[in-house]
């Protein structure tokens, strides 16, 4: 699994004063954290109003590659505040995210295009918004890869979003996202597919666990990256175990190693 470190988002709390009051030691001691935990990118996400997210997210850029090297995923639908991340960065980002809506593709899909970036790509358009089958969504990631390889970038550079919208607003929601990412795979076997897990258990009790178990059944359907937090050990030990079930993870070395470091819970006695 491809793990993208979702925590340095400034519609958290403490991320958004951290990102107002310059206070940098709490954005880096973010990455570090996730780092240390296994990310392979950080999402960096300013939140912050268009005019004055170009300057903070310029700021969180900076900070982070000031500890780590850890490449990193450019959060934003306002081009020139990605402009302004991808000037800066030493490794090459994702950028998060373009979908069907025609200001996406205006805007952010260009920029991916300029500077050879990974790119997610959000199954919805104008028209119809997130379509309530999978051959809806699918038809708008056909057109989406299509403008993306057009324009230079590999399918492995591509990560396709099916989109998870919360099972509370429809029982059949999270079936919708399974034969997405199947469908996705299947199509684009060299693309990758990730999601936002945690938006399945919106408005429900008990969202850790119902998100653990949605986890599990996406990676058998194809999931191969997420944006998830990676110092959750019980999510973490979920998708260790998960890749380890699915054939992913050869001789189980990837889920013994995070067990004898500790990094998943042990078993109760």
């Amino acid at each position: 699994m491809i793990i993208i470190g979702e925590k340095i988002n400034g519609t958290r709390k403490k991320v958004g004063a951290a990102i107002r009051e310059r206070d940098a030691e709490h954005i880096k001691q973010l990455a570090l954290n996730q780092v240390e935990a296994g990310s392979d990118y950080l999402d960096v996400n300013a939140g912050t109003s268009p005019s004055r997210e170009p300057e903070d997210m310029a700021w969180l850029v900076e900070c982070i590659q000031s500890v780590t090297d850890c490449p990193l995923c450019l959060d934003s639908a306002n081009p020139e505040a990605l402009k302004t991340g991808l000037d800066l960065v030493k490794k090459t980002p994702i950028i998060n995210s373009v979908s069907g809506e025609k200001s996406r593709i205006e805007g952010v899909l260009p920029l991916a295009l300029e500077y050879k970036t990974g790119l997610i790509l959000l199954a919805l358009d104008d028209e119809v918004g997130i379509a309530d089958n999978a051959e809806g969504r699918l038809k708008i990631v056909h057109r989406l890869v299509g403008l993306a390889k057009d324009g230079g970038l590999r399918e492995d550079q591509l990560y396709v979003d099916p989109l998870v919208t919360a099972i509370s607003t429809g029982d059949q929601n999270a079936l919708i996202t399974f034969d997405s990412i199947k469908s996705v795979h299947e199509a684009y076997p060299k693309a990758h597919v990730t999601c936002g897990l945690s938006n399945i258990s919106f408005g429900m009790p008990l969202r850790s666990l119902i998100n653990q178990t949605f986890m599990a059944m996406c990676i058998q359907m194809g999931l191969d990256s997420a944006i998830i937090d990676p110092n959750n050990s019980d999510l973490i030990g979920v998708m260790l175990a998960a890749e380890m079930l699915t054939g992913r993870d050869k001789f189980c070395q990837k889920f013994s190693r995070a067990y004898r470091s500790g990094k998943i819970t042990k078993e109760q006695k």
